[in-house]
């Protein structure tokens, strides 16, 4: 099956959906990654990724899809459908991961037509996700951080509201976005990166964005993993 759908959907007045990208290998983990999805590794005493669940329904989202590949029978299996969390949980399975733009393309049949929130499983952040808009300004709406010392340059700027990438760069998305349906038209199902939809379309003012300085760390090494520990107290 390519999708394990939503047991009930049901879409209240301004309730957004969201989705949550885990398909990545991980590859940056080394062996802890080798046999479980990145989205499982323990920090603290959560799976990384319910974090990213936690989040959501303190922003009120009942609807959760979640992107699955590597090891994703196993996100599955630890997770269910919701039930332990009093929300509905739909997976959109890859045989072969889709990365970013990829995967939330194939997932939007679960998505609904209305604006819906991504975030990646690997990010932890006290930023408050219901302060997101429910209706972007443009076609999305994206979170840029301070750029982390283990990149060379940032991906975007942000300017009077609006985000754009002329050199030099000095703001890293945060992967915490709103996007509406129409953000990737044209779009056909293979594997492209986020990324690139949001520099193509910054240039003519359609993405707008804000910054935020308070938590907010993507783990991707082991390192990290251990290092960051500190922030489980969120």
């Amino acid at each position: 099956m390519e999708f394990e759908t939503f047991t009930s959907l049901q879409r209240g007045v301004n309730v957004m959906r969201g989705i949550i990208l885990a398909a990545g290998s991980g590859t940056r983990m080394g062996k802890l990654t080798e046999s479980l999805p990145k989205a499982l590794l323990k920090f603290g005493d959560k799976y990384l990724i319910e974090y990213s669940i936690d989040s959501l329904i303190k922003a009120g989202v009942k609807d959760i899809v979640i992107n699955a590949c590597h090891h994703g029978n196993k996100i599955i299996n630890a997770l269910g459908y919701g039930e332990k969390y009093g929300i509905n949980i739909a997976y959109s399975k890859e045989e072969t991961a889709l990365e970013t733009g990829g995967g939330i393309f194939k997932a939007l049949p679960l998505l609904g037509r209305e604006p819906f929130i991504a975030l990646s499983c690997d990010v932890v952040t006290d930023f408050d996700i219901a302060s997101l808009p429910k209706e972007p300004k443009g076609l999305a709406h994206i979170i840029l951080v301070d750029t982390p010392s283990y990149k060379e340059t940032g991906d975007f700027n942000l300017e009077k509201g609006y985000i754009n990438n002329n050199a030099p760069c000095n703001k890293t998305y945060a992967n915490i976005g709103v996007y509406r349906n129409e953000f990737f038209k044209g779009c056909k199902l293979e594997k492209f990166m986020l990324g690139t939809l949001l520099r193509a379309n910054c240039q003519n003012k359609l993405v707008t964005g804000e910054y935020y300085k308070g938590l907010w760390e993507n783990i991707g090494t082991k390192e990290q993993l251990k290092s960051f520990k500190k922030f489980v107290t969120i």
